[in-house]
């Protein structure tokens, strides 16, 4: 194949254990999800010549691979936070498309809960306060206080009610009820969310991502692999990826997300509308990323995605108008960490018609056959949006 010119698909998905495991290392998460993704794939290790992790090791990725008993010849450790790896996928589908390479693993694990519980971290691990972050550590502005503060910008300037903001734990809530693998499965309501201890005003305990220990890895290959694989192809048919700001001065509109420039790119290249998205799978550390993320994707108008996430709507359900983050997200299913990597593993499971228990179907009964996965770094910092289909 002409080098650019070479298609590329998702043949392999997994996540490795989830939820509590105490008795796990981030490398053994790493590995489990790895074996598993190539077992998927129905690949053999030695096909691997591309490799992407970031967030372990003194040298990541080289740690990792070591560790899995890869050698790849291409190589990705991009850190932007829960956009890494949409941002990663990007750039080995670009590598695979030129002829860089022929697959691509893309791995990541961690054991955030364990740790804590274990005494290994603690829960507010600061981000430190050299460079730019100097400017606001002093005044104890956390990252869920960022998140807070956007939120309440948009509520001040839209209307958005906190009633609104519940809804999407609601409806997170609901899709991980259907969801064997989901951490959290029994209903809540708005009341629920909204009575619940202040973490960060205007958010309280059920507005916020859980922590949870998980692994997950995704495999790409060029399109000549896909005939020696046991699945079905997923392609990505575009991708984008945005930085915004580290500095909150430097955010020049606290109710637009770095997902209005991925987003608008990934559907430009993938040749597709937002309107003919069949399924959606965003970051969702808090609720307000959500809504502001299904606004700035084009899903609805600025301002109105309180209206668009109301639960009495149910949009957001796997059954809903558009099914988002159908395995309950971050906020119900799992969250260790940098959580973009499970977006692109769910996705492929819901157009695969492999997703055990909450299987979004459309009206001929047929899979999924249009999905995003959007991920974002830091404070709304960073975007990756990656288009998919079958």
């Amino acid at each position: 194949m002409t080098p650019g010119k070479r298609k590329v698909a998702v043949v392999g998905v997994a996540l490795s254990d989830c939820g509590r495991v105490d008795d796990a290392t981030p490398y053994t998460l790493h590995a489990q999800a790895a074996r598993r993704a190539l077992a998927d794939a129905g690949l053999d290790r030695s096909r691997v010549d591309g490799f992407a992790s970031a967030g372990l090791g003194t040298l990541p990725p080289a740690e990792v691979a070591e560790y899995l008993g890869l050698r790849p010849a291409w190589v990705d450790s991009t850190a932007v936070g829960g956009s890494t790896w949409e941002v990663m996928a990007a750039h080995a589908a670009d590598a695979i498309a030129a002829g860089h390479a022929r697959a691509v693993l893309l791995v990541y694990g961690s054991t955030a809960r364990a740790d804590i519980k274990a005494g290994r971290r603690t829960g507010d691990l600061s981000f430190g306060a050299r460079g730019p972050l100097q400017f606001e550590v002093p005044y104890g502005h956390t990252l869920i206080a960022k998140y807070a503060m956007a939120a309440r910008r948009h509520m001040h300037q839209y209307g958005t009610t906190l009633e609104q903001l519940a809804s999407v734990a609601v409806q997170a809530r609901a899709n991980a009820a259907l969801n064997p693998e989901a951490m959290f499965r029994a209903p809540i309501t708005v009341d629920d969310v909204l009575s619940g201890p202040m973490i960060a005003d205007p958010f309280t305990k059920l507005h916020c991502c859980l922590r949870s220990d998980g692994g997950a890895a995704v495999l790409l290959v060029a399109e000549e692999y896909v005939r020696d694989c046991r699945t079905a192809p997923v392609w990505i048919l575009g991708t984008g990826e945005h930085v915004s700001h580290t500095t909150m001065s430097e955010w020049a509109d606290f109710t637009v997300s770095p997902a209005a420039v991925s987003g608008h790119l990934a559907f430009e290249r993938a040749g597709v509308r937002p309107d003919e998205i069949d399924v959606a799978e965003v970051y969702d550390a808090f609720t307000y990323m959500t809504l502001v993320t299904l606004e700035d994707l084009g899903f609805c108008a600025k301002g109105e995605g309180g209206a668009f996430v109301d639960a009495g709507k149910g949009r957001l359900l796997v059954g809903g108008e558009l099914p988002v983050n159908t395995d309950g997200g971050g906020l119900s299913a799992q969250h260790p960490g940098m959580r973009g990597l499970f977006l692109l593993v769910e996705a492929v499971r819901q157009l695969r018609g492999e997703a055990d228990g909450h299987q979004v179907r459309l009206a001929d009964g047929e899979p999924p056959r249009l999905a995003v996965a959007s991920g974002t770094g830091g404070w709304f910092c960073s975007s990756g949006t990656v288009v998919l289909g079958r």
